[in-house]
Formats: C-alpha cells, sequence, structure tokens
C-alpha cells in the first residue's frame, strides 16, 4: 500500500502547487491579497489531511467539526478548481481563448469565485435532499406477509453527519412503517469519538424497529470493537458472514472485505433453506455474480457513493461492474446505492443521497 500513498501524496501536493499557482496568477496584483488567499488554501490542505487522520480526535469538538468540514470540502473545492483552470491552458495553449485570460484579472476573480460558490451550494443542498427509490420484487417464494424494508447504506456518522442528521434521516424512514431496517455497511465514519460524545445510538433505539446491518471498510477504520459497541447500544443486528430469519426470509450478511477472513457465500449459506427468500447485505459491489450463483434473490450494496460528484461517478462507473442503481443478473435482483449519507464533504454533483424502499411480494 505505501507506493499508493506515495502516489496519492505526489497527486495531492502536485494539483495543490498548481492551483496554488494559477490562483496567484489569477488574482490582482495585490501582494496582501494574494498571500492571503494561497495561505488559506494552503491551510485548507492541512486540513485535509488531518481531517482524515484521528489527530482531531484531541481537538476540541467544535474545532474538530470545524476542521474536518473544511479539510474534506477543499478536497471536492480544488478538483473543481483543478478542472477550471486545466480547461482555461489548455483553450490558451489552443488559442481559442486570449493568454492572459485568468491572468491578474478582478471581475474574472469575482466571476469564478461568485460561481463556485453557487455551486457548491446547491450541491450541498442537494445532499441535503434525500431521494426516495421504490423498488418492487415479486417471487414465487412463500412468504408470511408481503414485506416492506427500508435499504440505506455509507450512513458515515461522525464530525459531518451529526446525531441532529440521523434524527432527520430516522424520521424520514419511520415514515415508511417498515417493516425492519437494512443497513449496507459504513454506519460510522471513522472516528467513533463524535458517535460516542451525541450517543448517536439512542437515535435507533427510539425507532422501535428491528434493524440489521453487515459491516463496511469504514467499520474497520473506526476499529471494530468501537463500532459493534455502537450497534450493541443501538439494538442494531450485526451479519458478520452469518444469516437471519426474518418474518420467512433469510437475511444474509457479509463481513467486509477489510477482513481477508471473511468466509465465501457458499459457505455462509451452507444449511440455509434455498426455498425461503434470500436477501444478502454486501457492502462493496464486487463478484457480483456469486450472488447469482448461490441463489440469493436479492443482494443489496453500497460503498461506492457513485463517485460523490462528477466526474468522480465516471471513474467508480469504470471500477465496478455496477456502480449505482438497480439491476438484474440471472434470477437476481441487484441494487447498489449511492449512501443516505457521504464521506467527508455535504456534497453532491451529478449523484444523489437515498434512501430505498424494498417491497417483497408474493407473484400472482
Amino acid at each position: 500500500m505505501k507506493p499508493f500513498f506515495l502516489l496519492f501524496f505526489i497527486l495531492v501536493f502536485s494539483g495543490q502547487s498548481y492551483i496554488m499557482l494559477r490562483t496567484w496568477q489569477l488574482l490582482p496584483a495585490v501582494p496582501s491579497v494574494r498571500i492571503t488567499v494561497v495561505v488559506l488554501m494552503a491551510t485548507a490542505l492541512i486540513l485535509s489531511i488531518l481531517s482524515v487522520t484521528h489527530v482531531i480526535d484531541a481537538c476540541p469538538m467544535s474545532v474538530s467539526r470545524i476542521a474536518y468540514e473544511v479539510g474534506t470540502s477543499w478536497l471536492i473545492i480544488a478538483i473543481y478548481l483543478i478542472i477550471i483552470f486545466l480547461t482555461v491552458d489548455i483553450l490558451r495553449l489552443s488559442h481559442i481563448v486570449s493568454s492572459t485570460t485568468f491572468k491578474s484579472n478582478l471581475t474574472q476573480s469575482v466571476v469564478l469565485t461568485i460561481s463556485l460558490t453557487l455551486i457548491f451550494f446547491l450541491a450541498w443542498y442537494h445532499y441535503e435532499h434525500k431521494k426516495r427509490v421504490a423498488i418492487n420484487v415479486s417471487t414465487t417464494k412463500v412468504l408470511n406477509k408481503p414485506l416492506r424494508f427500508v435499504l440505506v447504506s455509507d450512513l458515515h456518522l461522525g464530525y459531518h453527519n451529526t446525531r441532529k442528521d440521523l434524527h432527520r434521516w430516522l424520521q424520514l424512514i419511520k415514515a415508511e412503517h417498515p417493516d425492519a431496517i437494512l443497513i449496507g455497511g459504513d454506519l460510522i465514519d471513522g472516528s467513533y469519538r463524535p458517535v460516542a460524545v451525541e450517543n448517536m445510538a439512542e437515535e435507533f433505539r427510539h425507532m422501535d424497529i428491528p434493524v440489521f446491518a453487515c459491516l463496511g471498510n469504514h467499520d474497520y477504520y473506526t476499529g471494530l470493537d468501537n463500532d459493534l459497541r455502537f450497534c450493541h447500544r443501538a439494538g442494531i443486528t450485526v451479519l458478520r458472514d452469518s444469516v437471519a430469519s426474518f418474518e420467512g426470509i433469510t437475511l444474509i450478511g457479509r463481513d467486509d472485505r477489510t477482513n481477508p477472513h471473511r468466509k465465501s457465500l457458499h459457505e455462509i449459506m451452507a444449511g440455509v433453506n434455498p426455498k425461503s427468500f434470500l436477501l444478502e447485505l454486501d457492502h462493496q459491489p464486487y463478484h457480483l455474480e456469486e450472488a447469482m450463483n448461490n441463489g440469493i434473490d436479492f443482494e443489496f450494496a453500497g460503498h461506492t457513493h457513485h463517485g460523490q460528484v462528477w466526474p468522480i461517478s465516471w471513474i467508480t462507473d469504470a471500477l465496478y461492474e455496477k456502480a449505482f442503481g438497480a439491476w438484474q443478473k440471472g434470477h437476481t435482483h441487484y441494487y447498489i446505492s449511492s449512501g443516505m449519507g457521504i464521506w467527508g464533504a455535504k456534497f453532491r454533483i451529478g449523484t444523489q443521497s437515498e434512501y430505498i424502499v424494498l417491497s417483497i411480494i408474493n407473484r400472482k
């Protein structure tokens, strides 16, 4: 992994240096203005690095929250600045625009600032408004009754997704009157501290609705003991390479791929009645053919976030067989969710934050 992280940091610092240089050139030739803006950019980068470590856990909660929000937001803003500056540079080299474009220009500086502010305000607004996705699956298998589940993934509870956010999300879910809630991993973002300080587990206890979950990679980053402690306090049944029976159907929860010793789906299903409706939770949507080959009726996954913002969504589309949405392979139905919560900055551009209402009924 060391070469990967080395390459990652080289790219990050190269990108940061590029946008700082281009920003310096774009701003009016007033040293105090240029220095102030570039220093703020450098500070944001430092906060970006600190936000993905546990260093901020040692700070007061309010400071940690600001550091996380600013740092992770900067990563996304920086991507868009790189795209903008690269586009202008290409146009200049192609002699499509003047060579003086984006150089010591107050008007262009103001227009760029206002445009980015508007884009990211709308991206935040879009993230805050969750999308309800309804899916109906009919089956010839015998059900005790028609069932309704609310499926969510990637809550990423932490410094940015607070107890107030969780309360609002759970109220949306409760309004669906589900038989149970199924969570496809990444309950906690990476630090147990804000989850414990705000006692977020209590929000699930107030629901009085059965909750089942599999684990995701961020649950391991949080520390498995901490994550499982949270789930126990919240009354969440964690399925780690295990199965549970609920209202006549079989729920199968995979451990996350972070665990190199996780069992195969075939091993987990030893002794499972294939005549029951089989619903699988697996955080990362790799090897989707496994579900089809093992007779799974419905698989729910998350993890990809569908890239969170465009154009990263293009990357996830290229990396995964199916990075987002409903799909069918053989007789197996799938849904890969872009997540209800989010890692880092609360921005959605070209993607959505969502919860899925799954209705399972007998085919007539």
